[in-house]
């Protein structure tokens, strides 16, 4: 069966990605795998064959196996050799495959002709995925060095061919012809349906800039400034253009742009870089890149997707210097942007009436493309892997309830999802009509809704959603985009605008979360080796206390004459930090007071997201007045889990027992101590949770605003009564799984499933 020595397996991995990555269409690029492992091992048959969602398993490509059978042969879940390793997970190697137990014979094959078989699981994530085979006519074993060979192969092969499952239809979707829709999972970028034609987004790309050598030195420096101002200029018109249309909630991310462009780190550091020999486009990328590359390590997911920003600036003044034109172009019918980063600029170009939907290759749900996406009430779904095959004008479906996209999609299919985007249409006109309701359940229990916000341009669609103030404001961006600190002014100014915005209605604004891993350019840290539980939050801010006070006092000035500011401590760990604090605050209110400023004293607040706060809130609620729960790093912290971490994140799930019984030990706490709380994260938008947390009696929750309608639905669809069943009863169960699985019955059984899409 082995006509060759072994080779070198690093040598051939890195052979297979080199073809691999030379291929756009994944079918080729399964035939190109199977084709250099049968020449490498010398086999007569190597196959691959790849898992639908039910756990069949598909003939995806084959050296060996009859042509007519790639794309037909199909083995049931569980069945036959190949079945038996993919339930097993574990290899087979058998001299006589046919006298197998598990050996079922599929006749478009032709394989009767080979006695031998090797078959080895893929698995990505814990879950097999495929599985690779090799097969001989002569009845002869493997030996367990070409084994271990073609194990190790499989191991690395699960990641080199994630997009090639592409190439499998879903059970239940009709099929026309070959190759049709076809889906790709993403992350929910702004929900909705939408179907259109694919608008491909080519811009030009800075990352691919090659460095060279600068001729005119004092030109260039001229034309770098020439080019900022043109792009300011078309950024301005663009602003003008679009934000009429948002009613005006997306004026901030322009303006963001804007600071960006006049930031003196960015502009002095591609000027030095030209002064030291660079051109242009080589000292941009520099720029750009050390600017995305601060934000990328940051461990707030929200402060990461912040990289996305600097990296659509940077191609949008690559372009510019390009001579690239930023005017509209005639577009017929609706249409889907499509690209690696699709940008606020781009989505400026297309006529709002004719957006149908976003697919990014990259990018989170955290991204301003995402903001504006939902902002316009237009579906987007983000890192999706490269979408291969698809061209310019053909139709494509978004399905941003899903976080998929449905590429060549059948008539069939098209019309089923025609239905969907009407259904939808009808739910959100009556979500819309909940705006100004309260969130009261069937038995009268009143739950407040909060929204989160960060950015300026959250603040219009918080108010438009009906959220009744705000759970977490973050205060960092502003320190982030600066040259250097923001003096007490310019914060002042900041903060206003959201105190202001919601006269009467709480604002509770998080103290600065700086420091590990959240490096700010013109105050370098040294490294450390764990960021997340290293030199951040309160920590870094009473080690620099002059920041801390500055802060304070800006933050009393802007609620100065409204009343509603609430200041809220992150990573609080121990009682001298609370007390710290405290000696601060009262500082700042004494110095204003004796300034001539009107300030009161505002409710003050600890953030439960370390798990040594929860054994310490008794002691201290003479201390506070109120408690928030920061459900994402409080489930961390409990599950020792990086939910970024693509490696271990499917088994992050914040319906863990051992969450949830730690969420129900505060809310506990906080009511004997007569504390206010609020839960804020992932677990506030999410239906199944929100059950579970109105049942143990979580009575605020704070959520990103366009979330705020559905949970509002679902709070006034059920009774309290109901959820506090639903939670002592799931309160018994032993895994997240079980758990939520119990939940989503209990929500199907409500309906309607658009609620839950």
């Amino acid at each position: 069966m082995m006509g060759k020595p072994m080779k070198n397996v690093i040598l051939e991995l890195a052979r297979i990605a080199q073809a691999v990555s030379g291929s756009e269409d994944p079918k080729q690029q399964a035939v190109t795998i199977v084709e250099l492992i049968s020449d490498s091992m010398a086999v007569d048959v190597c196959s691959l064959y790849m898992a639908d969602e039910g756990g069949d398993m598909l003939l995806l490509a084959s050296h060996g196996l009859s042509a007519s059978a790639v794309g037909r042969a199909r083995l049931p879940k569980g069945k036959g050799l190949v079945g038996l390793v993919a339930s097993s997970r574990h290899s087979i190697n058998t001299d006589n495959a046919q006298q197998h137990p598990a050996y079922l014979y599929l006749a478009e094959t032709h394989e009767e002709r080979f006695e031998s078989f090797c078959g080895v699981p893929l698995v990505r994530k814990g879950r097999v995925v495929g599985v690779l085979v090799v097969q001989g006519r002569q009845s002869r074993k493997i030996s367990q060095e070409e084994e271990a060979f073609l194990v190790t192969l499989a191991s690395q092969l699960s990641l080199l061919l994630d997009g090639v499952s592409l190439s499998i239809e879903q059970p239940g979707d009709r099929v026309d012809a070959p190759g049709i829709n076809l889906r790709q999972s993403g992350i929910k970028g702004a929900s909705g349906i939408g179907i259109g034609g694919v608008w491909l987004c080519r811009g030009a790309e800075l990352y691919g800039v090659s460095d060279c050598g600068c001729d005119d030195i004092d030109q260039t420096v001229a034309q770098w400034h020439q080019l900022l101002l043109q792009v300011r200029t078309e950024i301005s018109e663009q602003q003008r253009d679009l934000t009429p249309q948002l009613s005006g909630s997306i004026s901030a991310i322009f303006d963001a742009y804007q600071l960006l462009l006049a930031d003196k780190a960015l502009i002095d550091s591609v000027e030095q870089l030209i002064r030291q020999g660079h051109d242009l486009p080589s000292s941009l990328k520099r720029s750009i890149q050390k600017l995305s590359e601060l934000f990328l390590s940051m461990d707030d997911p929200y402060l990461r997707a912040r990289h996305e920003d600097i990296h659509h600036l940077g191609n949008k003044l690559y372009g510019a210097w390009l001579g690239e034109s930023q005017q509209r172009a005639p577009i017929e019918g609706p249409v889907v942007l499509v690209g690696a980063q699709v940008g606020i600029a781009e989505i400026a170009l297309v006529p709002p009436e004719q957006l149908m939907g976003v697919i990014c290759y990259e990018g989170s749900s955290l991204s301003h493309t995402a903001v504006v996406a939902k902002a316009m009430g237009v579906p987007a779904v983000l890192g999706v892997g490269s979408l291969r095959g698809i061209s310019g004008g053909e139709t494509i479906i978004v399905d941003g309830n899903q976080g998929q996209v449905i590429l060549h999609p059948s008539p069939s299919l098209i019309a089923e999802y025609r239905k969907l985007v009407d259904e939808d249409k009808g739910l959100l006109a009556q979500l819309a009509d909940l705006s100004d309701q309260p969130a009261i359940t069937l038995d009268g229990v009143v739950v407040r809704l909060l929204t989160n916000a960060g950015l300026q341009a959250d603040i219009e669609p918080g108010l438009r959603h009906g959220a009744e103030g705000v759970g977490l404001y973050r205060t960092e961006i502003p320190f982030m985009v600066h040259s250097s600190f923001p003096s007490e002014e310019e914060q002042v100014s900041i903060y206003q605008k959201v105190i202001r915005a919601y006269q009467g209605k709480p604002v509770t604004m998080r103290t600065l979360d700086i420091g590990g891993d959240k490096q700010l350019p013109y105050f370098p840290i040294s490294n450390e080796e764990n960021p997340a539980l290293g030199w951040r939050g309160i920590r870094f801010c009473l080690d620099n206390v002059q920041l801390l006070m500055t802060q304070v006092r800006a933050m009393l000035r802007a609620a100065e004459g409204h009343g509603n500011l609430r200041i809220l401590l992150p990573m609080i760990s121990c009682t001298e930090e609370l007390e710290s604090f405290i000696e601060l605050l009262d500082d700042a209110c004494r110095q204003l007071k004796a300034e001539g400023y009107e300030v009161v004293r505002p409710r003050l607040g600890v953030m439960v997201e370390i798990p040594a706060t929860i054994s310490q809130l008794e002691r201290w609620a003479s201390r506070i007045d109120f408690v928030s729960i920061g459900s994402n790093d409080l489930s961390q912290y409990l599950l020792a889990l990086d939910r970024n971490n693509a490696r271990v994140s499917q088994r992050y799930d914040s319906l863990h027992p051992s969450v949830l019984a730690e969420i129900s030990r505060v809310v506990e706490i906080a009511g004997r101590c007569k504390l206010s709380l609020s839960l804020c994260g992932e677990m506030a938008s999410d239906p199944s949770a929100v059950l579970l947390l109105l049942g143990m009696g979580v009575r605020t929750l704070s959520l990103s605003a366009p979330r705020l309608p559905r949970i509002k639905w679902l709070l006034r669809s059920l009774k309290e009564a109901e959820a506090r069943a639903l939670w002592q009863e799931v309160a018994k169960l032993d895994s997240a799984t079980a758990i939520r699985g119990r939940v989503e019955r209990f929500l199907d059984e409500r309906g309607p499933q658009a609620l839950v899409r």
